[in-house]
């Protein structure tokens, strides 16, 4: 079962309990002619459609995570951007925190689908929101749209 907790403000690793999931993501932006796009992704094993994120690996800042993930998950290499909020939910009993940046398409690759992701779909804003199947990263990207507006 899966409880959901807040959006708020950053988390550091020293705060956060040793049995709580850490994790980073990424709000990706490809700005093409007319208006911006993200990147959502389609979870195999979930079978749901989301933003770009996973664990950190030992001793990896949420920064360099949240890149690696994105480019993992994606394809595509990122510019870190502006912090744009954390999620926390539970899972199984174990608290998991995710920290999300804003992120700036700098090369895309297309990606084979695998176990992990089925797809990589760029869309406008208010198409990606219908389809996220998570409420609190919608509230990730709706805060990620005010912040860029």
């Amino acid at each position: 079962m899966i409880s959901h907790h807040e959006v708020g403000g950053p988390m550091s690793k020293s705060t956060a309990k040793k049995r709580t999931i850490l994790a980073a993501g990424g709000v990706l932006w490809s700005a093409g002619p007319g208006e911006r796009t993200l990147a959502l992704v389609h979870r195999t094993k979930h079978a749901d459609w989301a933003l770009p994120k996973g664990k950190l690996k030992r001793g990896e800042t949420f920064e360099r995570a949240a890149l690696r993930e994105v480019r993992e998950e994606t394809g595509c290499d990122a510019t870190l951007g502006l912090y744009a909020g954390l999620v926390s939910y539970t899972v199984r009993g174990t608290v998991k925190v995710v920290l999300f940046w804003n992120m700036d398409l700098r090369r895309a690759r297309r990606i084979r689908p695998n176990a992990e992701i089925a797809e990589v779909l760029w869309l406008k804003p208010e198409k990606a929101l219908r389809l996220m199947s998570h409420p609190l990263e919608r509230k990730i990207v709706r805060r990620a749209l005010r912040m860029l507006a």
